[in-house]
Order: C-alpha cells, then sequence, then structure tokens
C-alpha cells in the first residue's frame, strides 16, 4: 500500500490498521494476521458500503486482493469479497469477483454454486446464465460433492419451465458416480415416463427395441396396439436404465470407502493428520487404476486444494501426466500452480524439477532462470548450485560448469560450510568428468586449511580417495593415500569428537577389508586413540586441551610427525603455497 496511511477510517481505525499491516508484512505467512487485517478492514467507518469513502473502499479492496493472492483456495472468502462489491459497486463488480475466484480455484463446488446462483438473480438472459452453469460443470460436475451444484443447475431450468432441459441434466448426472446419485436416478424414471421416445433414446436404439417388442410378439401370434407396443418398449428402455443405475451404484460405493475417510475437504493452513494423507495416495491409486482420465484429473485438482502444500502431491500430479500422451502444457500448467503459488522456495525440489522438465523441453534459458530465482532467495542452496552447475555441464559444457562454482565459492554472502561442499564437488566434477585424478586431489590439498571444520570436505576427500582404482602392485601406494587423509582429518581437522570417530571407523574398516599383513598393528593404534578410554584416547586429549580458536592442539612432535607423513605423500602432484590468504584457486 506504500506510503499510504489515510485508510478511511478514524485516527485510531488507521493506527490499528497500519499495525496489522506492520504484523502482516512481518510475517506473510500468517494466517491469523491476514484474518485480522482483512476484518479491521470491513469495519471501517461502522461497515463499508456504496457511501463509503473511496479511501475506505481502497482500502477494503487492497487487503482482500494481497489476502487472496496469497491464499487463493479460500472460497469462502472469495464468495465475501463478491458480496461486498456487490454491495458497493453492483452485480458487474460481483461478477468479477467471482470470476477471479473461480480462475483460482477451478475446482471449488461451492464457489462455483454460489456464482451460478448469482447468475440466475442478476441476469435475465437465460443463454448467458447456462453458458455459466456449463462452464462449472465443466470443472466440477464430475466431483464427488457436487450435488448442490446439479440441484442448482436443475432449480434453474425447472424455473424456465424446460423440462426438457430438466432431462437432458438428469440423464448427464445418473452417469456420475456422486454422494446422492440415487435420488437423481428416482427422478430422472420418473420423468421418462412422460418425455417422447425419441428424447429417451436415440433412433437406431429405439427401431432395435421396437423389433424385439414384435418379434416377442409375433412367436406367440399376439397383435399389439399401439399403446401396447410403446408401454413394451419403455419398460426395455427403463431396464436398460435400471443397468445404468447400477452400474453407478457399484461405482459410488468403490468410492465411498475413500471419500467417508476424507475428514477435510476444503483448504486450510493447517497440517493434516498422517492418516488422511493416506487415504488420499489410497484414493489417487483407486482412481489411476480405473484409468479414466477426466475422472483422475478431478480428483487430483480435488486433492490439490485439501494438500496444496504438500509436495509429494504436485510432484505426483506432475509425472502422473507426464506418463500422459501429449500433455508438455498440462504438466508445465501444474508446476507453475506450484512454484508459484503454493509450495515456498524453502523448499527447492519441485522447482528443480521444473527447471529439469523445461530442460527436456529444450527451453534452457527457462531452466536457467529457475535456478537463478531458487539462488536469489536461497544463496546458500547446495542443491540449487550443484543443479545449476551440472545444467551448465550438459548444455555448455564443463568450463560452464566450474564458472558456476568458482562464482558461488567467491561470493560473500555462501556460507563457509557450503563452500566446502562447492569445493568437493568441484573435484568430483574433475575427477568424473574431466578423469583429471590428479587436479582433483589438488582442489583437495589447497583448500584442506580453509575448510577443515567440514565433515562433508573430509566425507568427500576420503571417499575420493578410497574409489581410486587399484591392484595388486598399486594397492600399498594406495593405502599410503588414503593413510595420509586420515592421519590429515585426524590431526588438523577442526572436526568435532563424535565425527572423527565416524570417520575414523570407515578408515579402520579399510585397514580390516584391503589392508596388507602389518595392517593390524595400525587398527589397534588407530581403534585405541579414537575409542579409547581418556588415559589413551588422542581425540579426549586434544579436545581437553582445545583452546577454542583453532584445530585441537597435539603435542608438537606428533604433529611434525603427521604434517611431514602427509606432505611426502603429495609433492608430486601439489605445491602448496604456505603464503595463500584464501581458498586455492583452481584456475
Amino acid at each position: 500500500m506504500g506510503d499510504f496511511t489515510n485508510y478511511g477510517g478514524s485516527d485510531e481505525e488507521n493506527a490499528e490498521i497500519k499495525r496489522l499491516n506492520a504484523d502482516v508484512e512481518a510475517d506473510p505467512d500468517s494466517f491469523g494476521n491476514w484474518e485480522k487485517l482483512v476484518q479491521a478492514c470491513e469495519g471501517l467507518e461502522g461497515g463499508l458500503n456504496r457511501n463509503s469513502s473511496p479511501q475506505a473502499l481502497a482500502t477494503l479492496r487492497d487487503a482482500f486482493d494481497r489476502f487472496l493472492l496469497k491464499f487463493p483456495l479460500l472460497f469462502g472468502y472469495w464468495k465475501k469479497y463478491a458480496d461486498l462489491e456487490f454491495n458497493i459497486s453492483g452485480p458487474e463488480s460481483a461478477e468479477m469477483i467471482y470470476e477471479r475466484g473461480c480462475a483460482s480455484i477451478t475446482n471449488s463446488v461451492d464457489l462455483w454454486t454460489e456464482y451460478c446462483a448469482f447468475k440466475m438473480e442478476t441476469t435475465h438472459t437465460p443463454h448467458l446464465v447456462r453458458e455459466l452453469f456449463e462452464r462449472a460443470a465443466s470443472h466440477i460436475g464430475l466431483d464427488f460433492l457436487s450435488h448442490p451444484f446439479w440441484d442448482k443447475y436443475l432449480e434453474y431450468e425447472t424455473r424456465q419451465e424446460a423440462q426438457d432441459k430438466v432431462f437432458a441434466i438428469l440423464n448427464r448426472v445418473i452417469h456420475i458416480p456422486m454422494h446422492q446419485y440415487a435420488r437423481y436416478y428416482e427422478r430422472f424414471r420418473q420423468l421418462t415416463h412422460t418425455r417422447p421416445l425419441l428424447e429417451l433414446v436415440s433412433e437406431d436404439l429405439l427401431a432395435r427395441y421396437r423389433a424385439e417388442v414384435e418379434a416377442e410378439a409375433a412367436q406367440f401370434a399376439i397383435q399389439k396396439t399401439e399403446l401396447e407396443m410403446e408401454r413394451d418398449i419403455r419398460a426395455k428402455i427403463d431396464a436398460n436404465f435400471y443397468e445404468v443405475f447400477q452400474h453407478t451404484q457399484t461405482e459410488t460405493t468403490k468410492r465411498w470407502t475413500y471419500e467417508s475417510e476424507v475428514k477435510r475437504p476444503y483448504f486450510h493452513v493447517t497440517e493434516l493428520e498422517h492418516h488422511q494423507l493416506i487415504n488420499w495416495r489410497k484414493y489417487l491409486d483407486f482412481e489411476e487404476e480405473e484409468g479414466d482420465y477426466q475422472r483422475i484429473v478431478c480428483l487430483y485438482e480435488r486433492c490439490l486444494v485439501t494438500c496444496a502444500f504438500y509436495d509429494e502431491f504436485w510432484f505426483r500430479y506432475a509425472r502422473w501426466m507426464a506418463a500422459q500422451d501429449n500433455k508438455d502444457e498440462e504438466v508445465r500448467n501444474i508446476y507453475l500452480r506450484a512454484v508459484t503459488l503454493f509450495i515456498p522456495i524453502s523448499r527447492p525440489g519441485i522447482r528443480l524439477q521444473f527447471a529439469y522438465f523445461e530442460e527436456m523441453c529444450g527451453r534452457i534459458d527457462v531452466a536457467r532462470d529457475v535456478h537463478a530465482a531458487i539462488l536469489m532467495k536461497l544463496p546458500d542452496c547446495v542443491e540449487a548450485i550443484v543443479s545449476w552447475a551440472n545444467l551448465q555441464r550438459r548444455q555448455s559444457g564443463l568450463d560452464a560448469a566450474i564458472e558456476v562454482y568458482k562464482a558461488q565459492i567467491d561470493s560473500p554472502v555462501v556460507d563457509l560450510y557450503i563452500k566446502a561442499a562447492l569445493v568437493t564437488e568441484w573435484a568430483f566434477l574433475l575427477w568424473k568428468i574431466k578423469g583429471s585424478v590428479d587436479e582433483a586431489r589438488t582442489a583437495f590439498v589447497k583448500n584442506a586449511e580453509w575448510y577443515s571444520d567440514s565433515r562433508q570436505f573430509w566425507q568427500k576427500w576420503l571417499e575420493f580417495e578410497l574409489e581410486q582404482p587399484t591392484n595388486a602392485e598399486l594397492e600399498a601406494q594406495h593405502g599410503e593415500k588414503v593413510k595420509a587423509v586420515f592421519t590429515e582429518m585426524r590431526t588438523k581437522s577442526r572436526l568435532p569428537a563424535d565425527v572423527k570417530q565416524e570417520l575414523g571407523q570407515v578408515y579402520l574398516n579399510y585397514l580390516q577389508q584391503r589392508g596388507g599383513m602389518k595392517a593390524m598393528k595400525e587398527f589397534l593404534l588407530i581403534d585405541r586413540e579414537l575409542f579409547g578410554p581418556q588415559s589413551v584416547s588422542v581425540i579426549t586429549k586434544a579436545r581437553q586441551h582445545k583452546d577454542g580458536a583453532g584445530p585441537p592442539v597435539l603435542d608438537e612432535e606428533s604433529r611434525l610427525k603427521a604434517e611431514r607423513r602427509f606432505y611426502s605423500y603429495y609433492e608430486l602432484h601439489v605445491n602448496p603455497d604456505p603464503n595463500a590468504q584464501g581458498p586455492a584457486s583452481f584456475d
């Protein structure tokens, strides 16, 4: 609302709305804050109406617009907003709100029904009202709880005394599995007795029934009047519709198992109970097995009102839709709704999946933009940085991927722990993609000082050395390299004792599984130093002498021995710069 502070009310009301606006801006995810703001705006000047001040009306509309942009699935507030607009500005303004609401929550039986009821009362052109009912039916007609809508449609056509249209609506509804299917069939059956035969069945089917009745009469040499013929034909038609009823009954019963467990069919900001999520998963499994595309889409759309904040159902819907033929645009719309309206950027998984989809579709710039948008809000998101680097590698080559890592490692807003993880990803890129073990090893060695308190860094370095190919002749040399990493980690890193023990266990497993004839001597020494009592544990002693400003302090002789052992293994590969002022460059 900018700097505008005259909200149209008294000084006290203005101060209250200013305070509530500040609360909303401070915590925009708080439903309660928004609700208080909207209620306060409704109460301006003793309650708003068409005679209220322009400032107060602008304040009200601004609050509703922002609120429903944040929570577009709250059908009750769309209805309230439309009612307010009707009272303030008339039917055209209210209709605009209904249109916005139905576009935001396309499968709301309640909102579409309210909109149709509004149209019935304010529009006297039947074809416009019918067009709206048909639009609504295309969105909500298959909903298991759509009976209020169908009742309203039937009410309208009954008012118009259009019995042919009433019958046509009922003929549609009796095929739909829904909560109150039986009463529609009963009404339909009563109407069939008064409707012309050609309105009940097609001309071909009517001819077939007539031939069957005539054949049955001829079999017993009976001459039937036209009235008797029509009576028997209607009996066959009635039997056919009863089969339809039985089929609908069966389909309704199958779905009732799941419908009866849906305790909250509407959107709310509070979490769903676990058994509700399980029920939606099972219900979707069932409908997908049934195989009716329209019914499956209808159920997904219902599910994603109730479960709008749950990533798993957006992932599931997109994956299911992607498995259908020629549905790229539908898949794109699913992702767009998820990432722009419902799933917060703090959970970037669905956005990354969206980027992969756009990359698959050849929209590489869009995929890059998705990654950039995530990192604008989450500069420390390792998952997004690695994903972006791999996107660049796939589309522009290895150097482009390295540029991504370089930019993020040099960024002042990226946390040091995150940079450590990126260094390991860079090293693995050099190793796995470029095929340069030496360059990858250089990346680890040059950065050991700067990321010495990162578990990810040491774990990946150890993993790197353990996975190097070897054979009987090279195993001893390979073991020295693994030992060097472990020694550096144990003596110079600033890792917590429990992490050192975990990584030490990896090295002990290596000695057991791949060590030579004298490996158990080192095994028992390391085991004692890592896991022994305080009197013999190097880790415990180091922890007791730690001054809080650097790595654990070992006795100088042990530290120098460990350092000499470590660097002797790498003197052929690297030449560390002792005067380096920051993390090593890999240019």
